[in-house]
């Protein structure tokens, strides 16, 4: 007999998708990874240009997403836009993302709103970025000048994969996401992040209602045979360190995609060619949720959890819901077993630019036409919609 599944409809729970302004809105000239994109010798395999001018185009992707029956977006403000220029706030800019706030709210969907993902003003980052003597300061004056946007906006991400951020910084500064393959983090860099988490947060619980916290990317740091204290080792200033940090706060939010298998030498383990590989080539192992949701548990002390990001790369939509059905069972077992979650916003909504990997690797709900921007939902939209509004994995 199979298991049943049983999963929340309550409508506090949130059912949604997730989106960063970088990798869908086009023309974020006044970033650093702008600047990467450009630099001679780029390792970025392409600009991210127009992306899907999700910058003009936002209102349909709300509806998109409410028409499916879901009830939360998470989306990210772009610093780069808003701070233009050292303390130059656009207001122009923070009018901008309050209509798609208000986008969402006239469309039923709870904006889950995030201050940073990843990129960086120009300007912070030709000054040393989190290196630089006041970037706390630097940050925290972006956050007063986004909390006036922020007046019925209850879930705010601080600072998105901190751990991926000083990785990078660890790793002679590359312009490289993939976790994997990076060094270990810039403890520092670390340091000086959990600090400006903090400060974000207290400038966020001013305003009396905001629920905030970060999110981490969980590596689900399995071990080989003998390799227990290693995998311990390797673990701790990659993830656990900031899943401390986090014990405060109001939520966590869990990033899982894959695990990561570290042996006796302290290295992570190739898999084998005969594993199932997406199109970051990544292992094919949706279980990670669960995993990742009960080691963020255990971690945090028993911090709310909200998963922030789940998804597949890949050009097979079938293969995509398997992922997500396989995803969302153990995330079922997790509830079941004492791990408070309090929702899922799938990755992402829409294709868009992955970073390194340019527009290849193809994660979102909704396939997006890159010369006419016509946007088509495809089959897995409707089967996690599904899914949200009955609380139960269809056939």
């Amino acid at each position: 007999m199979t298991e049943e599944i049983t999963l929340p409809t309550a409508p506090g729970f949130l059912w949604g998708a997730s989106t960063a302004a970088h990798q869908i809105e086009g023309g974020n000239v006044n970033s650093d990874w702008w600047a990467k994109e450009h630099v001679a010798g780029t390792l970025c395999a392409e600009s991210s240009g127009d992306a899907v001018d999700s910058y003009h185009r936002y209102p349909e992707d709300v509806r998109l997403l409410a028409d499916a029956g879901l009830n939360a977006y998470r989306f990210s403000i772009e610093w780069a836009r808003v701070e233009p220029a050292e303390g130059e706030i656009s207001r122009a800019q923070l009018a901008h993302y309050r209509r798609m706030i208000d986008a969402c709210l006239e469309a039923g969907v709870t904006p889950v709103v995030t201050l940073l993902h990843f990129t960086l003003p120009r300007w912070f980052a030709e000054r040393g970025g989190w290196f630089a003597p006041d970037a706390v300061d630097a940050f925290s004056r972006y956050v007063e000048a986004a909390t006036q946007i922020l007046g019925d906006v209850g879930h705010v991400v601080t600072i998105n994969e901190p751990n991926i951020t000083s990785m990078m910084l660890g790793a002679s500064r590359r312009t490289n996401l993939d976790a994997a393959g990076l060094a270990a983090p810039d403890q520092a860099a670390s340091e000086i992040q959990a600090t400006a988490h903090r400060r974000a947060v207290e400038i966020l619980h001013g305003l009396g209602h905001v629920r905030a916290g970060w999110t981490i990317a969980n590596q689900v740091f399995q071990a080989a045979p003998g390799a227990e204290a290693a995998r311990d080792a390797y673990a701790y200033p990659r993830e656990d360190f900031f899943l401390e940090v986090a014990r405060g706060d109001d939520f966590v939010g869990v990033q899982s995609y894959l695990r990561t298998i570290i042996g006796a030498d302290g290295e992570p383990v190739p898999f084998g060619d005969d594993v199932e590989k997406t199109l970051t080539g990544w292992e094919y192992y949706p279980q990670a949720l669960g995993e990742a949701l009960e080691y963020t548990h255990r971690i945090t002390g028993g911090v709310p959890m909200i998963v922030t990001e789940n998804g597949m790369a890949t050009a097979d939509d079938a293969r995509r819901i398997d992922y997500t059905r396989g995803a969302l069972e153990a995330m079922a077992r997790a509830m079941a077993g004492g791990c408070h979650v309090e929702g899922y916003l799938h990755w992402s909504l829409l294709d868009n630019y992955e970073w390194m990997s340019g527009f290849a690797p193809t994660f979102g709900l909704v396939a997006v036409d890159r010369t006419t921007f016509e946007r088509t939902p495809k089959p897995s939209l409707a089967w996690l919609g599904e899914v949200a509004r009955t609380g139960k994995l269809p056939a």
